[in-house]
């Protein structure tokens, strides 16, 4: 009876430390644990000892007898990607931090966000004899897009909150909420009380959509209508108007999924998650009926992730429909994980419509061009895409005289996260991150190190990973701070000074 690795499943890999047998994939040292789209179990090797569960923050572990029937899907998930004959070690090798020396006397740690990456990287500080670390946020309460950003409608991956609970209780944790870096209190006034800051800012806001039309009213980023749902104070007032028959979402990665699957789940069904009293409400009086989310390419470069796919395709109360205009081709597909998620949609492309059921439209080499309608949203022109070969990938090309008009009343922009500049510290506005070598904040002229100043998280790397791989990004991050404690780098006075944006 081996255990299975669920959707919910975070990639906190702490499940891979606690195993005795290294059956679960990919470790951190492993080249694709960066893109893997979620963690497995060799059922071959799994010994059924149950060390996996107790681990996992998220609850995403079970035993294969105890799966409900919309998780038997990840059994054969879980078995398809073990690669038949690869060998491992006995163990994972276990990420090693080094240690502060004790001469060096207690380190006083700021972080700037309070979001995953700040709270491993806490973490891993507090592990440290003497270390004493404060949080700032700008936001009342803390977690970031642990707490805001994961559908309602996703109680387990949640969970990773009770984790964060037990690092806010160790010793020599404090938190500063509702203080914003730059107007509350200056990057100068914080390094001057620290030792060190680390920023974990994320990246809050989405990237823009260059088309005509999108200050029309029905014209949002889906990013928005996430913290509606999800009751964010910036958000929790937000106007989603609802009463077109059709929304359309322009982007195709997992956020765009996950408000798709909100928008067409019924209102009697998310009463019973913790989503936002003020966006239920709305929910209930809804009239939209269809979702349609475009994706400049083609099926092989979706930029959801297969458990959300098999998530959604497992839903009975969903037409999930998919259109492709050159079809769907799994046996060309190299990557293993690719070629599941293509069978994936193959299967579902080739199930009979559910009639009488919301529908969400998973649409294929389509290109937003414009906004439609007066005051308000009335539609979407789009234009189909011809795939071409470049070095760098697959290029979307659009097709002269390939336009229609999709109406609808509600247009929902999702192609990414973007990070923000923090007043007083060197940002990059082309990757919208922090510039930093391996977690060390670079000064943007001249690549020289900022004393003191560390980076994690999205703002150091892209909004890349999902909540654990935040974990591993911590580790750098903060073992880069220990060695420069540990070398007398860290000295608190009022020349310890971040850059100014250049």
């Amino acid at each position: 009876m081996p255990h299975v690795v669920t959707q919910a499943c975070c990639a906190d890999a702490s499940c891979v430390n606690a195993c005795p047998v290294n059956c679960i994939h990919p470790t951190p040292d492993e080249p694709d644990f960066g893109t893997a789209d979620m963690l497995y179990i060799d059922p071959d090797v799994c010994v059924d000892c149950g060390a996996c569960v107790g681990a996992c923050p998220v609850g995403a572990i079970v035993p294969d007898d105890r799966l409900a029937p919309d998780e038997r899907v990840f059994l054969d998930l879980n078995a398809a990607l073990s690669e038949p004959g690869r060998t491992y070690p006995p163990q994972a090798p276990v990420p090693a931090i080094r240690r502060l020396e004790p001469a060096r006397g207690p380190l006083r740690v700021a972080i700037v966000g309070a979001g995953p990456a700040a709270l491993y990287a806490a973490d891993e500080l507090l592990r440290q004899p003497g270390a004493r670390v404060t949080v700032f946020d700008r936001l009342a309460v803390p977690h970031g897009l642990a707490r805001h950003g994961v559908a309602p409608d996703h109680p387990r991956t949640r969970a990773v909150t009770d984790l964060f609970a037990l690092i806010e209780a160790q010793p020599g944790f404090d938190y500063r909420l509702g203080v914003e870096i730059g107007r509350d209190l200056t990057v100068d006034e914080l390094a001057a009380q620290h030792h060190a800051v680390v920023y974990a800012t994320g990246a809050s806001t989405d990237r823009p959509l260059d088309i005509p039309g999108l200050d029309r009213r029905g014209s949002m980023s889906a990013t928005e209508v996430v913290s509606w749902y999800n009751a964010h104070p910036d958000h929790v007032d937000a106007r989603v108007p609802l009463d077109h028959e059709r929304a359309v979402i322009v982007g195709n990665g997992n956020v765009a999924l996950d408000v798709a699957r909100i928008l067409a789940t019924p209102a009697e069904s998310l009463a019973r998650t913790d989503i936002s009293p003020l966006a239920l409400a709305a929910l209930r009086d809804s009239r939209v009926r269809e979702v349609v989310v475009l994706g400049r390419r083609g099926p092989a470069q979706a930029a959801f992730t297969l458990p959300e796919l098999v998530g959604l395709a497992a839903r009975e109360d969903i037409d999930l429909r998919v259109e492709a205009p050159d079809g769907i081709a799994p046996d060309a597909e190299p990557d293993l994980q690719r070629r599941l998620t293509l069978e994936c949609l193959a299967e579902v492309a080739a199930r009979p419509p559910r009639t009488g059921s919301p529908r969400i439209v998973l649409r294929f080499q389509a290109a937003p061009v414009e906004i439609l309608g007066g005051e308000r949203v009335e539609g979407l022109r789009i234009a189909r895409t011809e795939l071409t070969a470049e070095e760098d990938g697959v290029r979307a090309v659009v097709l002269p005289g390939s336009e229609e008009v999709l109406p609808a009343g509600l247009v929902l922009r999702s192609v990414g996260y973007r990070g923000v500049p923090v007043p007083g510290v060197p940002f990059d506005p082309v990757t919208a991150t922090i510039p930093h070598r391996a977690g060390r904040v670079l000064d943007r002229p001249d690549g020289t190190e900022v004393p003191g100043a560390y980076v994690v998280g999205w703002i150091k790397r892209g909004p890349r990973g999902f909540i654990g791989s935040n974990k591993t990004c911590a580790q750098e991050t903060v073992d880069a701070l220990l060695a420069d404690a540990n070398a007398g780098r860290l000295a608190r006075s009022a020349a310890h000074r971040v850059s100014r944006n250049r």
